[in-house]
């Protein structure tokens, strides 16, 4: 029997920065962000960025963060005892087995998108699986002001999932497909991911092509999310992280909306919650070493 193509599945993979020795490194620190919809492991040395990696996160947050640490360790030809701390955060992170800590994911995003954009950073759109988050963060990467809505799955990764399941289209070609329409429609009237699937389906019989739906959705993820953003004020510089990231669709509206473009990061913006995990962790592997 054929297998059912999964168009809602977002990329995975794995990275690693060739120009880096782990031998010469005097801290080895890891972190596991466990999201609704991916895990991401990220290998830092002396506080740099030097492997990553990324997977589907699975019915367990122990297996996927396992899973995720084990791709990062693999292509940085490390081993587990090679790390001297690990911090683990998002949802699932209070039932990781192995990090030493936890954070919360808000104040790793701050961090991560703080190594990624600079110290010039002041407002971060994280959009995730499962929820949204506008944080404001200072000149250090310490976060000020946060606004969440982990309400429902609307203007999130599951969201577009089932978008992208409906209409079987793979869910990585979907902002592409958005902008290739003769004119912008109107949003969906509620990106509850229930109704908007009632309403793209009732639009696909009234004869809407598939990338007009698309459209519709997008349009209507960027208004909410426009909206959030507006409540707390967009203050440059300003960079968006999180999977949906990745979704120009939904990026480009949103920074038509709010007036102000995001700033081009150098690494996946993606893995920034466990990125600024990793940075924690080797803070706190220093802090201990200078109590000790």
């Amino acid at each position: 029997m054929d297998r059912k193509e999964e168009y809602w599945r977002w990329s995975e993979g794995s990275w690693v920065d060739p120009g880096q020795n782990p031998s010469r490194a005097k801290v080895i620190s890891a972190g596991i962000d466990v999201g609704s919809v991916s895990s991401e492991a990220v290998i830092c040395l002396d506080g740099k960025l030097f492997a990553s990696s990324t997977i589907r996160t699975g019915s367990s947050s122990p297996l996927s963060a396992k899973a995720a640490l084990d791709g990062a360790l693999k292509v940085a030809g490390l081993s587990l005892q090679s790390l001297h701390l690990i911090v683990g955060t998002g949802y699932g992170r209070v039932n990781l087995p192995f990090p030493h800590k936890t954070v919360t994911e808000i104040a790793c995003h701050g961090k991560g998108a703080h190594y990624m954009g600079g110290p010039s950073v002041r407002t971060i759109l994280d959009m995730g699986g499962q929820d949204l988050k506008v944080i404001k963060i200072d000149a250090a990467g310490r976060v000020t002001d946060f606004l969440m809505n982990d309400k429902c799955a609307a203007g999130t990764g599951r969201g577009i999932e089932v978008i992208a399941d409906l209409l079987g289209v793979s869910i990585m070609e979907m902002g592409a497909l958005s902008f290739e329409i003769d004119e912008e429609p109107p949003a969906v009237s509620d990106i509850c991911v229930v109704f908007a699937r009632s309403e793209a389906m009732a639009r696909l019989k009234e004869g809407w092509s598939k990338n007009m739906v698309i459209a519709s959705y997008l349009r209507a993820m960027a208004e909410r999310v426009s909206m959030m953003l507006r409540r707390m004020g967009v203050e440059e510089r300003f960079v968006i992280t999180g999977g949906i990231s990745k979704n120009q669709g939904v990026v480009k509206r949103i920074e038509k909306l709010v007036g102000v473009e995001s700033a081009a990061l150098p690494h996946d913006a993606q893995i920034a919650g466990a990125l600024g995990a990793a940075l924690f962790a080797r803070d706190f592997y220093l802090k201990e070493r200078a109590s000790a």
